[in-house]
């Protein structure tokens, strides 16, 4: 089963008990966003809003959050395609006829890839001048600077060539015909305006809302620059991805999505957009990005607008990019056959921790990988790459500590990369786009025999309190991280604790602040891995430098305390909490 929209993707979510519809009026400033949080918190279907204050559209949010809706959306599991993918290119070369009898299912999605033009479609039932305060659009946090598209898919070609990219950018709305465009470093969208300013000329776009559900993933997904995101959705869905000229600009738009917004971005036009809360669990700073003019606006008869929350995990975005990931992760192996298994931590906004599991065939070949990946699309932004052996398992982060206590060694095992390009979401160095990485190499080494680490147990410590007053509460996990909660900012403690005797066995030492749970993993590695800039904030029992060479030794310390200067974290207003607990029942009849 295939679904030409958003729309009928809920229709069908509802037919097998995975939707509910709201009837009672609910406020999209902040009340949908606290519904919708602990809608996914307490494991509920995806929800049709009805009745949407300001606007006579409804509301479908949470569609894509679970795995089992995810699954329902490609009809297979993720795991799957990811697999069949790998081993039908394993097999391409030399092509035989056999091959593709044995792929026979994969090469008919293949010859289905390719998109195609059509004459009409859904999106195009009904033009209307452009009016963005009939939509139902979102304010999801306090301190948001305003209201913005959550779930925009915005399609741009190319100005050289005329290539296509689908990528989701958040979208601020000024007034009723003008937002921002949030575009990101390493985003493709971006790069195609970077050639349009080059040129002098205004970038045409269009944005999609409520696409169905393989393009919308597809749209997310870290595909290589210049992979048409519209044919990566057909391979999905098994059927084209179709586009209809638009009506008010020269290119092609989607022809089967709820809503298109047409319009151009003008060269050199740069507003003022943010703060907002996003998907580390803190408000990004407002600065000046480009603004797009909205030209025209077209929707299907009865629409459905589409909508997500990102925040501090778990959130709608777990899903998608963990489907995504186990989609592509394998194609990881084309480029590093060495590779065995790669996972990105939506605990940790995905691009702040990656875990590598290589194969190692001859000294230092993981780091080869490790840096290779670095300069690969989208994974050029990650900020912390941990390298493991073949057989860990890279979803298990206990499992990834253990292998951390028995094969990390800083003086051979830490590098670290200052001054290069970052996600430009992390705040951590206080320069949007820049800061530092760091790479953690804890695989066995070939020809040497597996390390037997002392046995360290919480209870062989000091007491916390007896070290430092500032010390909150402590949690060891798997004899490796020692995660130590503390009142302020924490790198004074944390120099105490990497140089005390007590500790000299311990690999690393956290400190984290108060509001992390430490007894809640999901929230403990959110709370450590978003709050760190790895040139500033890392230390160790001894460092120095030999030559222009950077020497470590003993204790790895990370101060990753919420600092001043830093965006606060997200937080609901009490007496929007207090509504949505009143009206808790209600919702859910």
């Amino acid at each position: 089963m295939t679904f030409r929209s958003y729309g009928d993707f809920a229709r069908y979510l509802e037919s097998v008990g995975e939707l509910h519809r709201v009837s009672i009026e609910v406020d999209p400033y902040l009340e949908i966003t606290e519904i919708a949080s602990r809608g996914i918190r307490e494991g509920k279907p995806a929800i049709l809003f009805e009745k949407v204050r300001g606007s006579s559209y409804p509301i479908v949010i949470n569609a894509l959050a679970s795995d089992r809706r995810c699954e329902l959306a490609l009809q297979k599991h993720p795991e799957e395609l990811g697999e069949e993918l790998i081993d039908f290119f394993g097999d391409l070369f030399p092509p035989r006829p056999s091959m593709v009898w044995k792929h026979r299912a994969l090469v008919r999605r293949l010859l289905h890839a390719p998109p195609r033009n059509v004459s009409s479609g859904l999106s195009q039932e009904i033009h209307e001048e452009p009016d963005l305060d009939a939509l139902p659009v979102l304010t999801c946090w306090p301190g948001d600077g305003g209201r913005f598209l959550t779930l925009p898919q915005v399609v741009t070609y190319d100005p050289r060539n005329g290539k296509r990219n689908m990528g989701m950018y958040r979208m601020q709305v000024f007034d009723k015909k003008t937002t921002g465009m949030h575009w990101q470093i390493q985003k493709g969208g971006g790069f195609h305006y970077y050639q349009a300013e080059k040129l002098g000329r205004p970038l045409e776009l269009a944005v999609a809302l409520g696409t169905d559900p393989a393009l919308l993933m597809a749209t997310i997904a870290a595909l290589p620059e210049n992979i048409d995101e519209a044919m990566f959705a057909g391979f999905l869905r098994g059927r084209r991805t179709e586009f209809v000229r638009g009506v008010s600009i020269s290119i092609p738009v989607p022809a089967n999505a709820e809503f298109i917004l047409e319009g151009v971005v003008p060269p050199g036009e740069r507003r003022r957009e943010g703060p907002f809360g996003d998907h580390f669990g803190h408000y990004s700073p407002a600065a000046k990005f480009p603004v797009f003019h909205i030209s025209a606006v077209t929707h299907r008869h009865d629409p459905v607008y589409p909508a997500t929350v990102v925040g501090i995990p778990p959130m709608e975005d777990k899903f998608l990019g963990d489907a995504t990931q186990k989609i592509l992760g394998p194609l990881a192996r084309l480029i590093h056959p060495e590779i065995a298994d790669l996972w990105a931590y939506y605990e940790a906004g995905f691009h702040n921790l990656l875990v590598v599991a290589v194969d190692q065939r001859y000294g230092k070949e993981a780091l080869k990988t490790a840096l290779g990946l670095l300069g690969l699309s989208q994974l050029a932004l990650t900020k912390c790459i941990v390298l493991v052996s073949e057989g860990t398992d890279v979803k298990d982060f206990g499992a990834v500590m253990r292998e951390v206590r028995e094969n990390f060694d800083p003086h051979e095992d830490f590098v670290l990369l200052p001054h290069v390009p970052m996600d430009t979401l992390d705040f951590t160095s206080y320069t949007m786009n820049l800061g530092s990485k760091m790479i953690l190499d804890a695989t066995r080494k070939p020809g040497e025999e597996r390390r037997k680490p002392a046995q360290l147990s919480q209870r062989r410590f000091p007491a916390a309190k007896d070290l430092d007053r500032r010390i909150r509460e402590t949690e060891f996990v798997e004899g490796s991280l020692l995660l130590v909660s503390v009142s302020g900012v924490g790198m004074p403690v944390l120099k105490k604790l990497v140089k005390h005797p007590a500790f000299h066995n311990v690999p690393l030492i956290a400190t984290v602040s108060e509001d992390v749970d430490l007894r809640d993993r999901e929230n403990t590695i959110w709370g450590m891995f978003t709050r760190f800039d790895c040139e500033r904030d890392v230390i160790f029992t001894e460092q120095k430098l030999i030559g222009a060479c950077p020497v470590y030794n003993g204790v790895m310390g990370i101060d990753a305390t919420w600092k001043p200067g830093y965006p606060k974290p997200l937080e609901m207003k009490a007496e929007v909490s207090r509504k949505v607990e009143e009206r808790w029942d209600v919702y859910w009849r």
